[in-house]
């Protein structure tokens, strides 16, 4: 059995590993012990016919585009099973992320992290997100957009200089959605059945239908039902606390207490639902005018943890409190289109609203609290330990419960001038206003009437609170922009551009201990208004711009190559309460990118090859990080890293219904300067790597196609693997928490069409490799070392993040 199992496992591999052999001539450079090769660029696999995209806000060949820009087409979203923003991350090779489960993912490009982002008070995104013509970008967390009826997703590498703004600072993701069809009544039905490997069953049911209403007017309606099964087990533990004191007299005792988690034990206790729907309207008016309004709605409701703890067992935890995230949006657009006079004019405007309600274990933070060496006391000593008003000790295990409400209202005009001339003018203005809302509790059900030993009275909790934020973050951005392009001659186009921005953000509430309120401050509990609280009334305003150049020279029709210059910047934003050594506010940061890119079709199609190679410099740095002795976590500039890599996409067609595609990326980022943390010193040297990012990722595809009867059938096996990566920045931090390693993981798929009807059994992660995508802390690094003596285990107090394991299905459709 063992080794018949092993010989049908190399023959996968072999399968899989087809697909790399016409990549190998690009993989040369960058050879290394954890990276290999490079890659940028890539359109939908197994389409004969060029991918349309809009990264230039004009409708464009993928190929004639100037851009690194990699567009995922219907077709390749289906052939992969793309249903959420896990499955089409692994396509795109520069694209790296953290998350902590679905709807809870951090995005890069190119590396550009420092590991801080997706903080509720926190810098705000390093990667600009779309849907259709509208940002969506919002503090903390990504929007997972359900994928279904989707026409692409776009990945734009490296800063776009002025088309795109706040935050498209290392790139910008854009799912683009399927738009009415006027003259035409269309549908589709899929049916998905699935299970994880050793986890739980789920099923997937999705729907859309388009209907023309009138001669001029047509709608297109989308639905869907998702329930995935859990994979991660929460088994029965105990944990003893310390519950180190100091007595009246100030000398250190203990009073050991001893809980369990009897009643979360679960196996598979991270299944997942999600439903919503979209309704788009075209109405097309008199003199080429047509205006689009789309309603699309989404909630999602996850249960447990998508992290599991290696020290507890393969995908195991002990969790000893509540988990679950809610997330709940809802985004209304309108586009107007039309023509005054030989210019196009687009009109876009968004309102969308999210909430999310999120619950989770904070035990180990009551651990590392709990601890003491016995060379000193005070400190967390007193924290720890609550007893009621019969002296009876109360479970020190603390939970985490947040609630989070943030709107998003965005307006753009744009103009193009006429596409046929030499000259070609886009231009326009942008206004966004983003609210933020967030009310974080760190809790110890009962502390609201405790004795906390080491205060000499009970204290005034806010409820059952320890520690309370409860804040109101309001964002707001204008720009102007303008780009033009002029035919030099036949062959040769010069694009310049430049985007002029402004930004007013603010910062009011309260962040601290609620018994403990700052002298002089009008906070009272409960809080009556927000901006009462003096302790945080904050304001930060800045202007500036960035800019693109580029120079494209189009060989002929299938060979072309460009150089860039462009620009981008995250807006700055204010601290809560600094501690020492941070400052109130923090400044923008800003990336220039150098880019030199090609764009090449040989052979009469058979073969594609783009790439680019690029080196990007990040100036004034956005870090998130405790100061010594801070309680919270801030953000400070800390100097500059830099980026030098190389990404490219190959497709080739070496026989009737065979397609081969290979897409890359090799990124070596990392920092400049020298900074360090306040209290820390030299926090981490100029050299340090950038943490998140593999050095090098790829993902390469063979796909045969053929018929057998009346029925077109494929074949299809898929590679994805990526090289090892940092934790986080800090070097010392990083030693404690230890590298995510790299890993290669197999993808198979077959199935057919007949008629109207599809149908595909398909299995992800074949051979359910366990590989980590990021290491998460369960304390912060500032607390461990602080807490626990040098050299101490970091058993338990980080987490990982792994890719899917094994999973496979059956998934049905018709399209009529």
């Amino acid at each position: 059995m063992g080794a018949t199992y092993s010989a049908a496992r190399k023959a996968a591999w072999l399968l899989a590993g087809a697909a790399l052999v016409p990549f190998a001539a690009t993989s040369a450079m960058a050879q290394s012990a954890d990276s290999s090769p490079a890659t940028g660029e890539a359109a939908t696999a197994n389409t004969s016919g060029e991918i349309v995209v809009t990264a230039q806000k004009r409708s464009e060949s993928i190929q004639h585009v100037p851009i690194s820009i990699q567009a995922l087409g219907a077709a390749t979203l289906e052939q992969h099973q793309v249903t959420s923003f896990d499955d089409y991350a692994k396509q795109l090779p520069s694209v790296s992320f953290q998350s902590f489960g679905p709807g809870q993912s951090q995005l890069f490009f190119r590396g550009i992290t420092s590991g801080g982002d997706g903080l509720a008070f926190g810098a705000l995104p390093t990667s600009g997100v779309y849907l259709d013509e509208i940002p969506v970008t919002t503090i903390g967390a990504l929007l997972d957009i359900h994928v279904y009826d989707m026409a692409r997703v776009e990945a734009l590498s490296g800063p776009q200089g002025t088309l795109f703004g706040a935050s498209s600072l290392s790139g910008t993701l854009r799912m683009i959605t399927n738009k009415p069809v006027l003259d035409k009544v269309e549908g589709s039905f899929d049916v998905t059945v699935d299970k994880y490997g050793k986890g739980d069953a789920g099923a997937t049911v999705e729907g859309m239908i388009n209907l023309p209403l009138a001669k001029d007017v047509a709608v297109r309606i989308v639905g869907f039902y998702d329930h995935e099964g859990g994979y991660i087990n929460n088994t029965y533990a105990t944990r003893t606390y310390p519950n180190y004191y100091d007595d009246a007299n100030g000398n250190l005792q203990s009073a050991p207490y001893t809980a369990n988690n009897s009643a979360y034990v679960k196996n598979h206790y991270n299944d997942v639902t999600t439903y919503g729907g979209r309704v788009a309207l075209d109405i097309e008016l008199e003199n080429g005018w047509k205006i689009s309004p789309q309603v699309i709605a989404q909630h999602m409701h996850s249960n447990g943890t998508f992290l599991y703890d290696p020290a507890d067992g393969d995908l195991t935890v002990h969790d000893f409190t509540p988990e679950y995230d809610i997330d709940q949006w809802l985004q209304a657009g309108l586009t107007i289109e039309g023509k005054v006079g030989d210019w196009d004019l687009l009109y876009s405007g968004g309102f969308m609203a999210r909430k999310i309600l999120t619950a989770a274990d904070y035990s180990y933070y009551t651990v590392a609290y709990s601890q003491h060496n016995g060379t000193t006391v005070g400190g967390y000593a007193g924290y720890t330990r609550f007893t009621d008003a019969n002296g009876n000790q109360l479970n020190p295990t603390q939970q985490f419960s947040s609630s989070q409400k943030l709107t998003k209202h965005t307006e753009e005009v744009r103009l193009n001038s006429p596409g046929s001339s030499a000259l070609r003018l886009t231009t326009g203005l942008f206004y966004q206003e983003q609210t933020n809302h967030n009310v974080n509790n760190y809790a110890v059900p009962g502390a609201a009437t405790a004795n906390f030993t080491g205060y000499a009275n009970g204290v005034n909790v806010y409820g059952d609170d320890l520690f309370l934020t409860n804040a109101y973050i309001t964002d707001r951005d204008f720009a102007a922009y303008a780009q033009g392009n002029y035919d030099i001659t036949s062959h040769l186009t010069l694009t310049a551009g430049l985007r002029g921005f402004i930004y007013t953000n603010t910062l009011v509430g309260f962040s601290g201990y609620p018994f403990y309120v700052p002298p002089n401050s009008t906070c009272t509990f409960p809080l009556a208004t927000l901006d009462s609280c003096n302790f945080n009334n904050k304001r930060s305003h800045d202007s500036g711009e960035t800019h693109k150049v580029n120079l494209t020279w189009q060989v002929d029709t299938d060979h072309m190559v460009y150089a860039t210059y462009s620009t981008g910047f995250r807006p700055g934003g204010n601290n809560r309460d600094q501690g020492a050594g941070i400052g109130t506010i923090y400044k923008p940061d800003k990336l220039n990118n150098f880019e030199l890119g090609w764009k090449t079709s040989w052979f009469d199609h058979l073969l594609r090859w783009n790439g680019a190679a690029y080196y990007e410099k990040w100036n004034d740095l956005q870090y998130a990080e405790q100061a010594a002795g801070a309680g919270i976590t801030n953000i400070q500039n800390v100097g500059g890293a830099r980026v030098y890599g190389v990404e490219s996409d190959l497709q080739l067609r070496p026989a009737k219904g065979l397609t081969i595609t290979a897409t890359g990326a090799y990124n070596d980022a990392a920092l400049t300067t020298n900074f360090g943390n306040p209290g820390k010193g030299n926090y981490a040297p100029a050299g340090t790597r950038l943490p998140v990012q593999p050095r090098f990722k790829m993902s390469a595809t063979t796909r045969y196609e053929f018929p057998v009867g009346s029925v077109d059938a494929f074949v299809q096996g898929s590679m994805n693997t990526q090289s090892n990566s940092t934790s986080l920045l800090g070097v010392g931090d990083d030693a404690v928490f230890g590298n995510s390693p790299g890993f290669t993981t197999a993808d198979f798929s077959v199935g057919g069409k007949k008629g109207n009807y599809t149908f595909q059994l398909f299995i992800q992660n074949a051979f359910d490799e366990r590989g980590s995508l990021s290491h998460n802390a369960q304390i912060s690094p500032a607390d461990f070392e602080n807490t626990f003596p040098a050299g101490s285990s970091p058993a338990h107090y980080s987490r990982t993040y792994p890719i899917k394991p094994q999973y496979f299905g059956l998934k049905v459709g018709t399209k009529f």
